[in-house]
């Protein structure tokens, strides 16, 4: 008996579809991230970027409980002195919701070169079209995951 190891050439990926109408931000984007890294598959290696393409969908519906849309903040820095920029959920939302669901998913992701490999595999929209018609992207639930 011998170990089986999973190459790259042998990764099958299966494009995904997520509605984000009324989740929860967390939520969704741990089984975004999953999905992403692979972890859903059998064959799941951790050095290796086996992961399939999320396309999320109605970002800018997306739901937060609690007082997070006034308190939690975006903050970044230029490096020169005063260079602090702070920003709320509530106004990031209201400006690019695509961000919002793409910064909780990539803080869920490896910080690393296999981390940006992954985090290129999603794609964001605010409303409910999409341009990846063509790569069947099947909805993602709990029971697709496992299948």
């Amino acid at each position: 008996m011998s170990t089986y190891t999973v190459k790259a050439s042998d990764v099958k990926r299966q494009w995904w579809i997520v509605d984000a109408d009324g989740a929860t931000l967390g939520r969704l984007a741990t089984r975004v991230a999953a999905a992403l890294r692979g972890k859903h598959k059998v064959a799941f290696t951790d050095h290796l970027d086996v992961g399939d393409p999320v396309v999320v969908v109605n970002a800018a519906k997306i739901r937060v409980t609690g007082k997070k849309l006034q308190q939690k903040q975006y903050v970044r820095h230029s490096g020169y002195p005063g260079g602090l920029r702070a920003e709320t959920l509530e106004r990031l939302l209201a400006r690019r919701p695509e961000e919002v669901v793409r910064r909780a998913v990539r803080g869920m992701l490896p910080r690393n070169r296999l981390g940006e490999r992954m985090i290129r595999k999603l794609f964001v929209y605010a409303g409910p079209d999409h341009p990846h018609a063509a790569q069947q992207p099947r909805q993602m639930n709990e029971e697709a995951l496992r299948a």
